[in-house]
Formats: structure tokens, sequence, C-alpha cells
């Protein structure tokens, strides 16, 4: 995270405890609209979506999910609208209701690092990546199926954790090595029952919803991937080029030697939230993080 991503942070909150708000495990969130006291977000969306599938299941006896899941041969023989309601396509049970409720808490913490646009911009990216897989690797392969919110839920649950590998699950446990597990697992149950199909839809389609999340804003340290992430690192690189000229000009004064420090004590305590929350802060060091803050805003 930059330095000047960290100000603007800072600057959208008048208190230290909106700063701890946006950094806990119950950030702030940008809505669409709100019913009541309900606001509704992107991801509270797409869970309403998982929700209507699974109702839709049960007061039709599971005939909605038969006439809704994305089967390549019925799409092939004309029934070219399982293309667009495969994520209705659920089924009630206890873990579908786990999965959804994983969905609306991980993909509402990621909602409010990027906003409600780029959300749905990144969950239209999905649909997209895991559609165009399974339609290419149904032709080639059969057994390929999408039914619900599965795999969505899955690829928002490891783009959490591509952006917070060091936070700490049950047991201590970081999230990269659950992640690591979680991925390593599915793809073993996969090969061990020869599910080749549904192997290759998943690989595909989680190199789809990377680009995607390239392109919203995620995943800035992976520079490999291709996608939108080429615009923050040519803003870093002319904001370098400017700075570099500005060094050039002239000598810094002490307030700029003074801002330029407070800036790289910012990183530290940000960092540190961003990485093992708000909480991990001493009583000194929120003083001193709401004392940066009033000066910078001074």
């Amino acid at each position: 995270m930059t330095t000047s991503k960290h100000w603007s942070q800072l600057e959208r909150h008048d208190t230290l405890g909106d700063v701890s708000a946006h950094f806990s495990s119950r950030p702030r969130e940008d809505y669409w609209f709100s019913i009541g006291r309900l606001q509704v977000t992107s991801t509270l969306v797409a869970v309403l979506v998982g929700a209507v599938g699974m109702l839709a299941w049960v007061f039709t006896g599971g005939l909605s999910q038969a006439l809704t899941a994305f089967i390549p041969e019925a799409i092939f023989s004309g029934q070219v609208w399982r293309i667009f309601t495969w994520p209705v396509a659920e089924f009630l049970n206890l873990w579908q209701v786990l999965m959804l409720v994983m969905l609306w808490y991980f993909g509402r913490d990621i909602e409010s690092t990027i906003g409600r646009n780029q959300m749905a911009k990144l969950f239209f990216g999905i649909w997209v990546s895991l559609t165009a897989s399974a339609l290419i690797i149904g032709v080639l392969l059969p057994g390929v199926a999408l039914a619900g919110l599965r795999e969505a839920q899955f690829a928002i649950l490891l783009l959490w954790i591509a952006e917070y590998p060091t936070r700490k699950f049950f047991f201590g446990i970081p999230a990269w090595v659950l992640g690591s597990v979680l991925l390593g697992i599915q793809i073993l149950q996969m090969i061990g029952g020869r599910q080749w199909g549904e192997l290759f839809v998943l690989l595909f389609g989680l190199l789809g919803v990377a680009i995607a999340a390239r392109r919203v804003g995620l995943l800035s340290n992976a520079s490999f991937i291709p996608g939108g992430g080429h615009t923050r690192k040519g803003t870093a690189h002319g904001s370098g080029r400017k700075a570099s000229q500005h060094a050039r000009s002239h000598t810094p004064t002490r307030h700029e030697r003074r801002h330029t420090s407070d800036e790289d004590r910012m990183d530290d305590l940000l960092g540190k939230i961003s990485a093992e929350g708000i909480h991990s802060l001493t009583k000194g060091e929120r003083a001193e993080l709401e004392k940066l803050r009033q000066r910078r805003r001074r």
C-alpha cells in the first residue's frame, strides 16, 4: 500500500475511531441504496442471487436447478439462457448457506477496499471467466457443469487471501497457508475423481478471475498477471519521475523533510494495521497515528 493511498484513506475519516472501522473486520461499505437499515452493496446483491436460487429450489422441488444449471450439451442444443442463469442454480443445505455467509463476509471486505462499482465489475469478471472456461472446456471434455455460486465464492475467498496473506484464521494459521491447502485439496479431489473437465474449468477460470481482479485494482503486487496493474505502475513511475525532477531542482526544506518522515511513519503504522488489525497498535501508537493525521490535515 502506497503512502498516498494511506493518506487518502485517513483524509476520508475524521477520527481515529473511523480509521479503526476502516481496517477492522467490519469495514465501512459503499452501497447502492438502502432498504430501511439494510445497505444493498454489490456483494449483498450476489448473496441475494444465491438466496433466491435456494428458495426457488425449495418451492420447485429442484426443477429450477435442473433448468438453470450450466450444461454445455444443453446450451449447444439451444438452451442459451443457461449461460446467464447458472449462478441461480442453487440448492439448500447447511454447507451452501455457510458458503453464502462466507461470500458476504469476504466479499464485503474486498468491496470496502475497491468500492461498489469495481466490486460489481469483479463479479461480472468472475462470471465471464467461469462461463467462458466452462464453455470452451465443455466442447473438449465431458462432465463440465456450473451450478450456483460455489466457484464464485471460492474465487472471492482466494482473492481475499491474496490481498491479506498474513491475516490469521483459527489456531493462528496464516491466510496464505489456508488458501494453499484449500486449493490443493480441491485440485487433488478432482484429479482423484478424474474430473478433468472441472479441473481445467477451475484453473482457467481462476486465471481469468486474477486478470479481472487486476483490472479493478486488486493483486497489485502480482505484476506478472496481465490486467489493469500497468495503470498503477505507470502512475507510480510518473510520480517517481516528478519527484526526481523536484528533488534535483532544489534542496528539501525542513517542512518537506518532516513531511517525508511523517509519511514513512504512517506507512509503518498502517502496514501494521493492515497485517495484524487495528488492535495490534499500542496506546502510544494510536495517539501517534491521530497526531500524524491531524498534522497532515493542517
